[in-house]
């Protein structure tokens, strides 16, 4: 491979609700200041990160970075909850999610038996449709266009699955957001699937089995859930909090671990660099600690917040090289 060509770089965005607005806020920034160091081979998301992927993709591949940028933009501009009425929802339901994670006891109700369910989905649905073209994804789904993976998990069967390029629909973008307790499952197949978090958060394994000549040399996750906390949870608030990033954690740790095996197994000679090629890790973390009834919150002033964290995290990432 030619010295100055660019790195191949894939992108993995762990979903998080609102917090994915900082993903967001790092792709942009990202987008931005790349230039041609760098070339996207892949990209995959998980609930509001596959929201993410999906819109960077697809900006990229019809007209480029300053079009994926737009399309970041104006995607979270329409799940901001911005007129009076949504507002209102909004607050009431970041209130409700404290009181939750609090330990007070709540009336449940199945989102099966309430009509915000349907009428949240239809929203997100209709947002997603006013942005990309669906119908004209498989026509951009070329050998040159980056890998496009989303992920979710199939209630029956029971295993994780991810919809890659062509197969990326609505209908799989929806099921990757489709908090159980929030949203009804969705149906793709004849198998019903429920949101990305309970399986890959965000998908990795796709992103380093595709074509050989293509496979990245770094993997760059945007991770929303912290990895690491000082101290002790002990109020009921700070137990959820906790067991709510480790759970979204689990499993993008568990791949990572198989690219570092196999990274050392390469350094220790047990598999030839001229079959296997090593894949640089590297993490472009949030580190800043909200509660979890913030990954409800889509008040503008919030969301805002977010993206701007995230582009200050990208400049600082692609400084360190």
């Amino acid at each position: 491979m030619p010295e100055d060509a660019p790195t191949k770089v894939a992108i993995a965005c762990q979903g998080g609700g609102s917090h994915t607005a900082f993903t967001a806020g790092v792709l942009k920034g990202v987008l931005r200041e790349w230039e041609d160091e760098y070339e996207l081979v892949g990209i995959s998301g998980t609930s509001g990160g596959a929201f993410n992927a999906l819109a960077t993709w697809y900006g990229l591949v019809t007209d480029g970075e300053e079009r994926a940028i737009e399309l970041l933009d104006a995607l979270w501009d329409d799940l901001a909850a911005d007129d009076l009425t949504d507002r209102m929802a909004n607050d009431w339901g970041v209130a409700l999610s404290r009181i939750e994670a609090s330990g007070l006891p709540l009336p449940r109700v199945s989102p099966y038996l309430t009509p915000g369910s349907r009428l949240g989905k239809s929203r997100i649905r209709r947002i997603l449709e006013r942005h990309i073209d669906f119908e004209a994804v498989p026509d951009h789904c070329t050998r040159e266009a980056p890998e496009l993976v989303v992920g979710t998990v199939d209630v029956n069967a029971g295993v994780f699955e991810t919809f890659t390029n062509e197969d990326v629909t609505p209908e799989a973008v929806l099921a990757s957001a489709a908090v159980p307790t929030l949203f009804e499952a969705v149906e793709i197949h004849g198998h019903y699937h429920w949101d990305g978090l309970f399986s890959q958060n965000p998908p990795i394994d796709d992103l380093m089995t595709g074509d050989a000549a293509r496979k990245p040399e770094e993997l760059w996750v945007i991770q929303i859930n912290p990895q690491e906390r000082e101290g002790e949870p002990t109020s009921l608030e700070e137990i959820a909090d906790r067991r709510n990033e480790l759970a979204g954690n689990i499993s993008l740790n568990q791949e990572l671990r198989v690219i570092e095996r196999v990274n050392d197994w390469i350094d220790a000679g047990h598999l030839p660099e001229s079959d296997f090629s090593k894949t640089r890790i590297r993490r472009i973390a949030m580190d800043r600690a909200y509660h979890c009834s913030t990954k409800v919150d889509r008040s503008p002033s919030f969301l805002q917040e977010l993206q701007d964290l995230g582009e200050t995290r990208a400049q600082t990432f692609l400084a360190e090289k």
